[in-house]
């Protein structure tokens, strides 16, 4: 593919739309990037080399123009000698140096068309390169906004999953003790209940005791 056949292309292209429609865009945008780098760099080697041409052309000018001064005075010398012959040779000579200066005009002037056609190619570029690299640094904050977000958000799920966890064990914890505290009423209660029934039990041997008492002083009132 040709160097300006590929400038544009690069140029006419969609960058938005590409980008859109990539799987990976960062990766994209790091290809066109390259690929417009790499252009803009034969670009420019190509314009340096046509401006090297055109200094060629132009110091070949100079010497067409200075030969055909010469011829032009050697005509008028020769004339002024009187050797027409001499001045027709010279003038011949001169004609031929003034066709090549028409030739050498127009060929500088294509060298500077191109090369004003690839400083303008160039800035075209150059403007594009600079887009897609913005729209790169653009690219690369918003994925490590991205990134730093999820990262966020798996840590906030994270820690409300152990909170979650630290509560559920603190209730545990909490329902275990009362369940231990319930036990020990319980087992107060139990206590409680036997002390009664031994109190009873007491009070049932003094009563037996307190009758036989009665029995006792009854019996010997009798007898009195």
């Amino acid at each position: 593919m040709g160097i300006f056949t590929r400038f544009r292309d690069i140029v006419s292209s969609n960058m938005n739309a590409m980008l859109d429609g990539a799987e990976n865009p960062e990766k994209m945008i790091k290809l066109m990037i390259r690929e417009m780098e790499d252009t803009l760099i034969e670009l420019k080697a190509s314009c340096a080399s046509v401006i090297a041409s055109s200094k060629k052309i132009q110091r070949r000018q100079t010497e067409i123009f200075a030969k055909e001064t010469l011829w032009k005075e050697r005509a008028e010398l020769a004339v002024s000698k009187g050797r027409d012959d001499l001045a027709r040779e010279a003038l011949i000579e001169r004609r031929r140096f003034s066709e090549l200066i028409d030739s050498v005009e127009k060929e500088l002037s294509d060298h500077t068309n191109l090369i004003d056609q690839y400083r303008e190619d160039i800035g075209e570029l150059e403007s594009k390169l600079q887009t897609a690299q913005e729209k790169k640094r653009s690219l690369i904050h918003r994925h490590k906004r991205a990134t730093n977000k999820k990262r966020a958000h798996t840590e906030m799920r994270h820690a409300d999953s152990a909170e979650s966890m630290a509560r559920f064990e603190q209730m545990e914890s909490r329902i275990e003790q009362m369940e231990a505290e319930a036990d020990l009423v319980n087992v107060k209660k139990k206590t409680s209940l036997a002390d009664e029934f031994a109190e009873l039990d007491a009070d049932e041997e003094i009563e037996k005791e307190l009758e036989k008492i009665k029995s006792a002083n009854y019996s010997s009132e009798e007898t009195k």
